[in-house]
């Protein structure tokens, strides 16, 4: 069967391409942080989620206990199980599909998907990044880390500050108001004043106790909902659903003007 050249295929398509191959950095350094080969695939298999992957190795290459390397994991991966929800409202799989959609719920399926306003075009967007990103991701892990495994020491090749860099060119697009800015110069001040007197992996604990404090406590309007801060081609997402009523009817893809009408 000829998968079919739709706009949300062709995101999945190029979105899968270009997150597959970064899985080469993440498999070279996962080894030369002290992870076996076996170790690595199994992060890429079943975590599947590279944030928490990266945050994991990460943890585990400064010398942190395996708790913390874990608890870094799983405070990075909450964040699927709340697109989880929002998916499992929107695309309502039955059956299998549950399961196997709950394993490629990831930031950028959920973002193809929730880029489109056609429900069939939702539905493809999320099934083609998702598999295209999962397939693709494991395979270039074990890429790089029979690559890895021969490269010695990753300070030798600037691989340390891979991940590192990684992170801040994902966090810096969504930075987008003073409130999110804030908030980052908080976490990263008290990682650096944390990180001379706590063992390797928590800093980044302290950083998200920060996080969810000034969360608890942020002045932020009620409706700011699920929104993704990835729009595929142009459909601004969520961005109107907090304005006036008559842009309600845009949101979700009509785009007849009211007041044009005859």
């Amino acid at each position: 069967m000829k998968l079919p050249a739709t706009p949300a295929v062709k995101v999945g398509i190029s979105i899968s391409i270009a997150t597959g191959l970064y899985g080469i950095s993440f498999g070279a350094l996962s080894v030369t942080s002290g992870l076996n080969l076996w170790q690595t695939m199994a992060l890429s298999l079943l975590l599947f989620s590279g944030g928490s992957q990266f945050a994991f190795i990460g943890v585990v290459a400064g010398g942190g206990s395996g708790i913390a390397a874990m608890s870094a994991a799983t405070l990075l991966g909450m964040r699927n199980g709340i697109y989880g929800m929002q998916l499992n409202a929107l695309l309502r799989p039955r059956g299998w599909r549950k399961y196997v959609g709950a394993q490629l719920t990831i930031d950028e399926s959920t973002a193809t998907s929730t880029g489109q306003t056609d429900p069939a075009e939702q539905r493809r967007g999320f099934w083609t990044a998702g598999i295209g990103i999962y397939v693709l991701w494991n395979i270039f892990t074990l890429v790089g880390a029979l690559a890895g495994s021969g490269l010695g020491d990753p300070k030798q090749w600037g691989l340390d500050g891979a991940a590192v860099a990684a992170f801040l060119a994902l966090l810096w697009p969504r930075l987008k108001g003073r409130e999110p800015v804030a908030i980052a110069v908080a976490c990263a001040v008290a990682t650096v004043i944390a990180v001379p007197f706590v063992p390797p992996g928590v800093p980044i604990l302290v950083a998200a106790v920060v996080a969810a404090l000034a969360g608890w406590l942020s002045h932020g309007r009620r409706d700011e909902g699920l929104e993704p801060d990835i729009e595929p081609y142009g459909h601004p997402a969520g961005r109107h659903a907090r304005g006036s009523a008559p842009n309600a009817g845009a949101e979700r893809g009509d785009t007849t003007d009211p007041a044009a009408a005859p």
